[in-house]
């Protein structure tokens, strides 16, 4: 999957789920901010990462993700940590 794709996929998802204007969410963005997120957000976040890009999440995943741009940067580099593996 290329980053596009990621990107394209999630920026559909998030402004569906959390009713946000799409062109709010541009790299440097602040995520839990733009998506006005809570404790149970981050679960419909797990959620939509773990069924749509196959991987586990950890909470602690979390924590240093700031920007739209470090959400998907975690994504691609899970992705291609999974490929890695499998391969």
């Amino acid at each position: 999957m290329t980053r596009t794709e990621i990107e394209n996929k999630t920026i559909s998802f998030l402004a569906e789920e959390f009713e946000v204007d799409k062109s709010k969410m541009t790299p440097d963005a602040l995520l839990k901010e733009t998506l006005s997120l809570d404790s149970l957000d981050y679960v419909d976040l797990v959620i939509f990462i773990e069924s749509h890009f196959g991987f586990r999440v950890q909470p602690n995943d979390f924590l240093p993700l700031i920007t739209f741009n470090d959400f998907y940067n975690y994504i691609e580099l899970r992705l291609s940590s999974a490929i890695n593996k499998a391969g």
